[in-house]
């Protein structure tokens, strides 16, 4: 009788500790398709593909375990040598070009010009249709023999090139495509522009700083966190790159493996010779190395990176 009263008179639970339960639990019933996606579609693949990494497997047959002699055959690998050097290229060169690019829009946009929306989402446009497979269709009609880059020259009496059959300028075609897609990194640029207080700029003009020189000391220093952001974003954008190359060059990487990107050589691997071990081994180097690439910027970004203090 006296457990029943002192049950009967426990106090409830307070109103707020229930509306915080009510939403803690809403928040994981939400978050549930996203883990379940994370470990179906990226968590299980990823440990699977780790496993294939050291097995000899083709996809017909079981895999078989042969320890570390997939990476150890990457040394004497001349096209995976080849795809590096391609890739390193194509980062190194392509993204410091459109991220350049791609600020210079944003400062003109700046200024307060008319139907900014308009010009925003144009110049953002070819950020979301520049990997897709029909950009890399009209690129490849565009610098084709007889494309429009060589009826533009033949106006003016030059005698145009075979862009994407020749080795010294099939790959500049593509890092041209890439800097085409400056619209991400624009608008983000664009934000961090705001962001940045007009009476820096007002006390610079005023001590007769020049335009250089406040573009130099104000924008530059103050736009570093997000000139880092999309640094980081695009340098691993370009390590992926993928379907510019295999559409430009009809999945060859061609001509002479000019254009033979390291993904592109992973697929070619896994789903042209079925060598899915070796491919995984591939993939696992690019992740590895990403993440290394990525560990150097976040160190070195202590000596140019200025953030509010």
């Amino acid at each position: 009788m006296t457990v029943t009263t002192a049950a009967a008179d426990a106090p409830e639970a307070p109103p707020r500790a229930r509306g915080r339960r009510r939403q803690e639990l809403a928040a994981h019933v939400f978050m549930t398709p996203w883990l379940v996606g994370l470990l179906a579609v990226t968590a299980l693949p990823m440990l699977a593909s780790l496993y294939l990494a050291f097995t000899d497997y083709n996809i017909l047959s079981s895999p078989e375990f042969i320890g570390a002699d997939n990476f150890v055959r990457l040394v004497d690998d001349d096209r995976f040598w080849a795809s590096v050097r391609v890739t390193l290229t194509y980062v190194l060169v392509s993204v410091p070009l459109q991220l350049g690019f791609a600020l210079l829009l944003a400062l003109l946009l700046d200024k307060g010009m008319r139907g900014l929306a308009i010009y925003r989402s144009a110049y953002y446009l070819p950020s979301l249709l520049g990997t897709s497979v029909a950009v890399a269709v009209l690129w490849r009609q565009i610098f084709g023999h007889d494309g429009l880059v060589n009826q533009a020259l033949a106006l003016v009496g030059i005698e145009g090139s075979s862009w994407l059959q020749n080795p010294q300028t099939a790959l500049g075609t593509l890092v041209v495509l890439n800097v085409w897609t400056f619209g991400s990194p624009m608008v983000i640029f664009l934000a961090g522009l705001r962001q940045i207080p007009h009476e820096l700029y007002e006390s610079a003009r005023v001590d007769g700083a020049s335009v250089l020189r406040q573009f130099a000391h104000i924008t530059v220093p103050m736009l570093t966190p997000i000139i880092f952001f999309n640094l980081i974003l695009q340098t691993i954008g370009a390590f992926q790159s993928f379907t510019q190359s295999h559409v430009v060059s009809g999945g060859t990487g061609g001509p002479v493996d000019s254009t033979l990107f390291y993904t592109l050589y992973v697929y070619q691997q896994g789903f042209v010779s079925f060598d899915m071990g070796y491919a995984s081994a591939l993939a696992w180097v690019l992740l590895v190395f990403i993440a290394l690439i990525t560990a150097v910027h976040f160190a070195l970004s202590r000596y140019w990176v200025h953030y509010g203090d």
